[in-house]
């Protein structure tokens, strides 16, 4: 297959779940809209060699994880746009609860998001971030506690 064919496929295969994933790590819809074309952009600069479609997924989804975490970090000093403006959900506590998540720090809201809306296991959100599944887990771990604790309004987020 001609590699601009390959790449319109994987373009109209996987462009909503790598923007879902860098919306809900930058919280921002430009920024987003960014690592996920920085991320084909890879595809097309190294001609990666991947085995099947979801190999070809968890490649792109890594890389715009990491472009989007590459974004948070570089805008660290500057506030964001409110995630819900971008990613709409349903009045009271869904809302509430996107809300928190929006407010976790990046890495433990990238794990969140790719645990629970990609249904990546902890073993490949640590491929995906570059880290121990172990620190996956931990992200994981407090991001519940963080959630369960504000929800309860014990903290703030």
């Amino acid at each position: 297959m001609p590699h601009s064919d390959r790449l319109e496929k994987l373009i109209l295969s996987h462009s909503t779940a790598l923007f879902r994933a860098a919306v809900s790590v930058t919280g921002n819809f430009q920024d987003a809209e960014d690592a996920v074309q920085e991320a084909y952009l890879k595809f097309l600069e190294t001609s990666p060699r991947l085995d099947g479609e979801s190999r070809e997924k968890a490649w792109l989804m890594r890389v715009t994880v990491n472009a989007a975490l590459d974004r948070v970090r570089e805008r660290t000093r500057h506030p964001t746009g409110e995630l819900l403006d971008i990613y709409p959900a349903p009045e009271g506590e869904t809302r509430e609860l996107l809300e928190s998540v929006g407010r976790l720090p990046a890495n433990e809201r990238a794990a969140v998001h790719l645990f629970y809306y990609e249904g990546y296991t902890t073993d490949e959100i640590a491929k995906i971030l570059k880290c121990r599944p172990g620190t996956a887990r931990s992200y994981l771990s407090r991001a519940r506690e963080r959630l369960r604790r504000e929800l309860k309004g014990e903290i703030e987020l």
